[in-house]
């Protein structure tokens, strides 16, 4: 997702660095240009890359990392920050968010959620995303309102579909739900997001993963306006049924997944309202066990 951020925001006249430590990405842009396909079009824009940050304060740091590497991007981004910096945070799952407030402050933080774009890295220099939902952001705390609505515009410029959101809590809870239905199926089966839908056997276990997910939402009092969480995650499948999530690209590449903030954040916050979720606990358990057997051999 990092790499669609930075090819449409540098497409529409922004002065873009790329910072990934594939080292091989970064490589293939320096020499080819950064290349994005799909939804979006098919574009190869050149941009600065490299696997290391400049030490020169940037006026948007937009943190597009898995939650596994929150805590290592934001030590390498602070030479990048000022008091001026505006940080837009933008991951998978609950709690990455806290985790960036924690390490880099609250008071220009914005919270974003990528919707649904069904995004893969091809092969060095190209990535491919399959759909282009909306994203949304909204202000961590103590972060200026404005601030959210400028960035917002800076992507809606862009070509994203971007919007403001005035409660993220219940905005990455709409996007928590989808990605319970699909991440750990996925990552346990290797189906793409349509197959997992229209499977008989695994279809219906996805759909009560939703559920699950959405009564705890519900348990938990978040303000969610969500009446019918199974036709939520059937369209979100509908729109892109040929992508995979990031949970199970992990897997094919032997890296570990992020699905304990995913799946695994609804049996924690079940916890919290005195409720369990054992539908989605045990879809962790076995997405984790899965990685220590195949990920360590």
């Amino acid at each position: 997702m990092g790499s669609i951020y930075a090819a449409l925001l540098a497409s529409s006249g922004h002065d873009v660095c790329a910072v990934d430590t594939n080292t091989a990405h970064i490589h293939a842009i320096k020499l080819n240009g950064l290349r994005v396909s799909g939804a979006s079009g098919d574009r190869t824009v050149k941009i600065r890359a490299d696997t290391q940050v400049a030490n020169k304060p940037t006026e948007l740091l937009v943190i597009a990392v898995k939650a596994t590497h929150i805590q290592s991007a934001c030590i390498m981004a602070k030479p990048l920050i000022d008091r001026k910096t505006l940080i837009l945070t933008i991951q998978n799952g609950l709690g990455s968010a806290d985790n960036v407030a924690d390490a880099l402050g609250e008071d220009r933080l914005i919270v974003g959620i990528a919707q649904g774009f069904g995004a893969s890295l091809q092969a060095p220099g190209h990535a491919h995303h399959n759909d282009m939902k909306a994203i949304k952001m909204g202000a961590y705390s103590h972060a200026d309102r404005k601030a959210v609505a400028q960035v917002a515009a800076i992507f809606r410029n862009a070509g994203f579909d971007a919007s403001t959101s005035q409660d993220i809590l219940a905005m990455q809870w709409e996007k928590l739900i989808c990605n319970v239905a699909y991440s750990a199926l996925c990552a346990l089966t290797g189906q793409t997001l349509g197959q997992v839908l229209e499977d008989p056997i695994i279809g219906p276990i996805s759909r009560n993963a939703a559920i699950e997910a959405w009564q705890t939402a519900v348990d938990s009092n978040v303000d969610i306006d969500i009446a019918d969480p199974v036709q939520l995650v059937q369209e979100f499948a509908q729109r892109m049924p040929n992508a995979k999530p990031s949970a199970l690209l992990d897997i094919e590449a032997g890296r570990f997944s992020e699905i304990s903030m995913i799946n695994g954040a609804i049996p924690r916050a079940a916890a919290k309202a005195g409720k369990s979720a054992p539908i989605n606990a045990t879809l962790t358990a076995l997405v984790l066990a899965l990685e220590q057997r195949t990920i360590r051999a």
